[in-house]
């Protein structure tokens, strides 16, 4: 049995790609490599995607001192859960739950995703992973930590069905976000979208857009996508540690523009903003060199 499922063969086949996603797709594995062993307990973060009970996907910011996520044996393990005001807290504290997970590390422009099902422990979590691999540094924005600070006291919770001014300004700013999908098995997946700020479009109070880039052409977000629209996105403030999480669902449009093979719309059904996720403040972003220069599409 190969490693894709009928969503992602069908976009391959759609954008003419089926023939590099059979090659780059033996890059896929199901045991971690010594060198992601290494990267992983190098990394101060992680994104990971999971779906609640009733199926909206979210996807949420964890944190903690180098060495936080570990390898042990066959498993990863990760001595951190979500902060208490992300609805993955509730979610990855109950039953065990197939998860997305991506180390991203700006720095170097360097991430690896892993997928499998994650169980509560002692400390955190403990990771299977069914697959394991790494991506390529494009659409990375390069930048460094410049301090970092104690947790806070309280956190402010904004929850709402819509974006206000403050997350639109978020979004016009952004130069990276995540995304979380999921097949139609549940079978989870965190990734990285990048360009240039404004590349993430408001079009309505409850509508966003994205061009999606040439990548490696396995299609894992779209084919998640063409299996089951629903999906959850989280915007990073790299300055204040604040995030803007949206979850709702996708559509892909099947229209080209300025280094776009495609577009994604999605439809939002609540936001939530938490100020105070992350310790970890981040300079200025050096953005990758191979952002298109113009996004727009529409």
């Amino acid at each position: 049995m190969g490693i894709y499922h009928a969503g992602e063969l069908a976009v391959q086949q759609r954008l003419g790609q089926r023939d590099i996603a059979d090659r780059v797709g033996r890059m896929v594995r199901d045991e971690i490599p010594d060198a992601a062993a290494v990267f992983l307990s190098e990394q101060p973060m992680i994104v990971i995607a999971a779906a609640d009970d009733a199926g909206r996907i979210w996807a949420g910011l964890l944190t903690g001192a180098p060495g936080f996520v570990h390898v042990e044996d066959d498993t990863i393990g990760i001595d951190a859960l979500p902060v208490e005001e992300d609805p993955l807290h509730a979610v990855l504290t109950g039953t065990p739950r197939r998860i997305g997970m991506i180390a991203v590390q700006p720095q170097t422009r360097r991430r690896m995703r892993v997928n499998g099902i994650a169980a509560l422990t002692p400390s955190g979590l403990v990771l299977h992973p069914d697959q394991v691999y790494s991506n390529c540094p494009k659409y990375i924005s390069r930048r460094n930590i410049e301090s970092v600070t104690p947790a806070p006291a309280a956190r402010v919770v904004r929850r709402t069905d819509a974006l206000d001014d403050r997350a639109r300004q978020m979004i016009a700013d952004a130069d990276t976000f995540f995304i979380g999908s999921a097949d139609a098995e549940g079978n989870a997946d965190a990734s990285h979208r990048g360009g240039n700020p404004g590349f993430l479009q408001v079009l309505s109070p409850t509508r966003v857009r994205w061009p999606d880039y040439r990548g490696n052409s396995m299609f894992m977000t779209l084919g998640n996508i063409s299996a089951n629209p629903h999906a959850g996105l989280l915007i990073p403030d790299w300055d204040t540690g604040t995030t803007l999480q949206l979850t709702g669902t996708a559509e892909i449009i099947y229209e080209t523009g300025p280094g776009a093979q495609c577009f994604v719309e999605f439809d939002i059904e609540q936001v939530v903003e938490l100020t105070g996720v992350s310790p970890l403040h981040w300079g200025s972003a050096e953005l990758s060199p191979a952002n298109p220069a113009s996004i727009t599409g529409r």
